[in-house]
């Protein structure tokens, strides 16, 4: 069950989400706290698990990883043993960006982001068909990304 946060704990959550290397002095001043009550609730959130780290948003056109592919899992096998071998597995290809156990008409969806069509090619048949239980795999490549959030935003609070 989420934590109760109040609009300050809010506001925070959105300053940093924006902007992460901000200074507690330049966000307790955009939130209207001072300084020492502002830090002690930037702590509370990180050690309550609310902020989980601090990381640099970086271009995948500029790194030269712009291809995606979206791809649909289904497994021969959905015992747990299955799904903990598949998770396990998959944990382990780096150009897997993103796994989601789905209920529906599949069992997984990957966001797999790799150089070119012939790169993501190479890992779909040497990995990600090879992974433990995949029954079958349908790929959907993203022509354009539409919207893409680089962070978590709070949608409630003040």
């Amino acid at each position: 069950m989420p934590t109760e946060l109040d609009p300050f704990d809010h506001q925070i959550l959105r300053r940093l989400a924006a902007d992460g290397r901000m200074r507690i002095t330049e966000l307790a001043r955009h939130i209207g706290l001072s300084k020492t009550p502002c830090q002690a609730r930037v702590k509370r959130l990180e050690a309550s698990g609310h902020i989980l780290g601090y990381h640099a948003a970086l271009s995948a056109e500029k790194l030269g990883l712009s291809h995606i592919a979206f791809v649909q899992i289904t497994l021969n096998n959905t015992r747990e043993a299955a799904l903990e071998a598949f998770n396990t597995a998959v944990r382990l290809i780096p150009e897997i960006e993103q796994c989601h156990m789905i209920a529906g008409g599949f069992d997984y969806l990957l966001k797999v982001r790799t150089p070119s069509i012939e790169a993501y090619r190479k890992i779909m048949g040497e990995q990600i068909s090879t992974l433990p239980h995949v029954k079958s795999s349908s790929t959907f490549v993203s022509m354009e990304a539409v919207k893409e959030a680089t962070s978590l935003t709070p949608h409630s609070g003040a």
